[in-house]
């Protein structure tokens, strides 16, 4: 929102997060469910008229603790993800979402180490064949390694009183997550720190909007800016109606109480 908001394509949408996800060209896949995301890419609507459908006390996070990072990587990832998803006039930004935690639960189950999906070679190179998709024998429990190591490699470079990613002026991680979408920076392994960025910002738009369930979108704040409503019961007392209805958002857990 100044001048130091002078970022690669995807971060110079700052000012406007609804025409950013929808130019991105993002696949969201993993935990976002029932065609949230689809719904969430609508009209920008705006409020005309609210439902007495309830939502569930925010309550308690139990979400919040960690269980595939280490405090110093996840400081890493919590930084670089506000860079990504940040604090606007619109509304909170990926950290007070807890983004980082949903994408610290994602890597510590199925997701982080490709268990459902073949990870046998031969490898190509992923600029190929766009078509090819994933193309290195790494898992995402390791391209986040080596990606995390990589960020604060280059932090390190930028500063000598403050080496670490986190540490760093808003400037100066917007710059490195910039070299990294442009692939100037050279991870080691067979991944590219492009790869490692595209997929940091697919798991962080997902920990926006995914269920709250998952780690993130704290109090469905998320789907509370896009005015989606969640996981409803029904619709019936709004199927009629000719005008945009706003619905408090339900989530998952609210639903079944647990």
């Amino acid at each position: 929102m100044s001048e130091q908001k002078k970022k690669a394509p995807y971060l110079d949408k700052r000012s406007s997060r609804r025409t950013f996800i929808k130019n991105s060209g993002l696949t969201v896949g993993g935990v976002v469910l029932g065609g949230a995301l689809g719904s969430l890419l609508g009209k920008d609507s705006s409020e005309t008229n609210e439902t007495g459908v309830h939502s569930a006390a925010a309550g308690v996070n139990f979400n919040q603790a960690l269980m595939y990072f280490d405090k110093a990587q996840f400081d890493t990832i919590d930084a670089a993800t506000e860079q990504i998803f940040p604090k606007t006039e619109v509304g909170p930004g990926a950290k007070e979402l807890l983004v980082a935690y949903y994408i610290d639960h994602q890597l510590a189950g199925s997701f982080g180490l490709n268990s459902r999906e073949y990870m046998t070679g031969p490898f190509f190179p992923a600029e190929a064949v766009p078509q090819q998709g994933y193309q290195t024998h790494l898992n995402r429990q390791q391209v986040f390694n080596l990606g995390i190591t990589a960020l604060n490699t280059e932090a390190a470079k930028k500063s000598d009183e403050k080496p670490k990613f986190a540490n760093l002026t808003e400037e100066q991680q917007i710059e490195i997550l910039k070299d990294f979408e442009a692939d100037k920076v050279k991870l080691s392994g067979a991944v590219s720190s492009s790869f490692f960025f595209t997929l940091l910002r697919k798991v962080t738009i997902e920990g926006v909007y995914a269920d709250p369930m998952y780690g993130g979108n704290k109090d469905m704040a998320g789907w509370k800016m896009k005015n989606f409503p969640g996981h409803q019961t029904n619709y019936m007392n709004v199927l009629e109606k000719d005008e945009f209805v706003k619905i408090a958002p339900m989530s998952l857990n609210s639903q079944h109480q647990h």
